[in-house]
């Protein structure tokens, strides 16, 4: 049992997720303080209306970094050896960053007003999404930076990097939520990321293969084309899951007839995020790289149970305990508004368990970029995910969009079986 033991500490999955461990904790204190504070001044309503712009923040962050995080993260893993080979994406990757976050900041310059409307249903908060579009190339730097830092496998960066992230967003959260109630929490949405940048560039400059002339290469098509297989995924991905969850959002509110309902669901939304958050962030710092270097069926076969058995019983006892105590969850992160969530746990949580069940398998479609695959399951199962949202809110209220994403998980995973089922069947070479 000792040995057993000693050998699971000693997988890259631990070591990885016990050095983000502090970084995790971190996020998910910061994230409590956060949500309670925000919850509390701006109640329900509010949490909806920033829910709307985190969606559509999400959305613009990819298209102004035209997706390419994880291609970058693969190929930099994959040449991390070769400072010749790996410079000749640093270098595409900066050009096509810079030239779309300036692009996207622009339109978001001059049609304010319009995305204030479609979003947040009010032309009042049309500044704020002008801001945004001010601070965007910095925003978009960041997430270029930190996917660089993730290839290179500096985990310890990553995790100060991201805890970066996590600091300076309370503070902005709250700062300007407490002073300026919903405006201030909407611009510390599209600001704080921005600020961190200054963070992240600190970092790197330190790092043993920075060097300008590695960003100041001419533009290679070939790596500019070999990262367009993943922005292809990860834009597709990037505006379909925000998307999915602005149009339940919306229809929840227009269904019950209360923007207070959509606040209630956005709140089990970002529980989940907050709980799962040791989760994914382990998973994103280690799995991509890991699948990249991998070769055979077997060995990939190998990793995804090693990982199942170390997640999945992880995540069982996670969700029973969050379960169990749920009422006191909802008192410490929010306030007596939020006393119906009780209701969306089950539901909720069952569908955590399948993404995680899932994601497991689906990051084979990214390692292996498998593009058309991945674009038909994305835009199939969020589009799923809305249509079942759809047929179980009218019946059920908010509680119908947790059985919906819990009923489409489900049949994610079961695709995702299917899919990969000669890599799970494999036999050792």
């Amino acid at each position: 049992m000792l040995t057993r033991i000693k050998k699971i500490i000693a997988t890259d999955l631990v070591k990885v997720t016990s050095l983000n461990a502090v970084a995790t904790l971190v996020r998910m204190l910061t994230g409590f303080i956060s949500v309670k504070v925000v919850a509390v001044l701006i109640g329900p309503a509010g949490v909806a209306l920033l829910g709307q712009l985190t969606n559509f923040t999400t959305i613009l962050l990819n298209i102004s970094t035209g997706g390419i995080g994880p291609g970058m993260t693969r190929y930099v893993a994959q040449y991390s050896e070769s400072p010749k080979r790996y410079a000749v994406f640093l270098s595409a990757g900066l050009r096509i960053i810079l030239t779309l976050s300036i692009i996207s900041g622009i339109v978001l310059l001059v049609a304010g007003r319009f995305f204030s409307i479609q979003i947040l249903k009010d032309a009042g908060y049309a500044f704020v999404f002008r801001i945004l579009g001010g601070t965007l190339i910095l925003y978009a730097l960041n997430t270029y930076l930190v996917a660089i830092i993730n290839g290179f496998r500096e985990f310890r960066k990553y995790a100060l990097a991201n805890m970066a992230g996590s600091v300076t967003g309370l503070l902005f959260s709250v700062v300007l939520a407490y002073n300026f109630g919903l405006t201030g929490a909407l611009i510390g949405a599209v600001t704080y990321q921005s600020v961190v940048f200054l963070v992240t560039l600190s970092m790197v400059t330190r790092s043993s293969w920075f060097s300008r002339r590695a960003f100041g290469l001419p533009f290679s098509r070939q790596a500019g084309t070999r990262l367009g297989h993943y922005a292809i995924m990860t834009l597709v991905s990037a505006i379909t899951v925000p998307a999915s969850q602005l149009l339940v959002r919306s229809y929840i509110n227009h269904s019950t007839g209360s923007m207070d309902a959509a606040g209630l669901w956005e709140g089990m939304n970002r529980i989940s995020a907050m709980y799962l958050m040791v989760i994914t962030t382990s998973l994103s710092v280690y799995y991509l790289p890991k699948l990249a270097r991998l070769k055979t069926r077997a060995e990939v076969k190998t990793e995804i149970f090693q990982i199942y058995k170390l997640v999945l019983p992880f995540l069982l006892i996670l969700s029973a305990g969050i379960y169990l105590f749920r009422g006191l969850i909802i008192e410490w992160l929010f306030d007596t508004s939020f006393a119906d969530m009780r209701s969306l746990f089950l539901f909720q949580l069952i569908g955590d368990f399948f993404k995680i069940a899932s994601w497991i398998l689906a990051y084979q479609l990214i390692a292996r970029a498998m593009t058309r695959t991945f674009i038909f399951t994305e835009i199939f199962f969020n589009g799923s995910f809305v249509l079942l949202s759809m047929l179980f809110v009218p019946m059920y209220g908010p509680l119908g969009a947790t059985i919906g994403y819990a009923v489409n998980f489900f049949l994610y995973l079961i695709t995702m079986v299917l899919i990969f089922r000669k890599t799970l069947f494999a036999h050792a070479s």
